[in-house]
């Protein structure tokens, strides 16, 4: 084993704790993967986040196949589908936090905007939020409809599921999912009123600014 997936083990296992400890995931929900120069890591089938083993996170060669520790969560194809078309992505966090699940299970969103640009930190960290359409979990068809985005957004809100984000690196892909829980509670607690969201020419200076997710 590398000094690099060692070191990527670890922080693995103290992300995914952090997540778990603070409410954003809760039993064996969620999973977690972070690329290294030969293949990605991921956390294990019916793991919990607080309580994963550096040595029996699942690791998978470049092809996808399993080659050592657990077995891999049943949602790896929707992770690959991230790291096949988006080549920038070094992480990705399926979260099936509370806030985030609650907007994607209502009806009067926009498929192609379903976070809307309610603060500055969800468009600096997360960027557009496409929201999937239902499909039970561990269903390969959740990778095909990821492909099909042709890596135009770091983030998906799978209907009815919860949510999947990118991010460079694995603590960036961590704060990424953290905003967008963030600010789907702020939707939630924002339902019936009106309310100010910023504006396209105020987005536009962000991303000029940050850079575009």
């Amino acid at each position: 084993m590398t000094e690099a997936d060692q070191h990527l083990r670890h922080d693995m296992v103290r992300l995914c704790r952090s997540l778990f400890d603070r409410g954003f995931s809760v039993g064996s929900a969620g999973n977690v993967s972070a690329k290294l120069p030969d293949g990605i890591l991921m956390t294990p089938t019916n793991s919990t986040l607080g309580s994963l083993e550096a040595g029996r996170i699942s690791k998978l060669d470049a092809a996808g196949n399993h080659v050592s520790g657990d077995k891999p969560s049943k949602e790896v194809f929707l992770h690959q589908a991230f790291y096949e078309t988006r080549p920038d992505a070094g992480a990705v966090v399926h979260l099936h936090s509370t806030w985030a699940t609650a907007v994607s299970c209502l009806v009067d969103t926009d498929p192609d905007d379903c976070i809307p640009q309610l603060t500055p930190y969800v468009v600096m960290r997360v960027g557009r939020v496409k929201q999937l359409p239902y499909v039970k979990p561990g269903d390969p068809r959740t990778g095909d409809m990821i492909r099909d985005l042709k890596g135009a957004y770091s983030a998906v809100l799978l209907a009815n599921h919860g949510p999947v984000v990118t991010g460079k690196n694995l603590f960036s892909a961590v704060c990424a999912a953290e905003e967008l829980e963030e600010t789907a509670k702020l939707i939630v607690a924002l339902q019936g009123k009106r309310t100010r969201l910023l504006t396209d020419a105020q987005v536009a200076e962000l991303r000029a600014t940050f850079g575009q997710i």
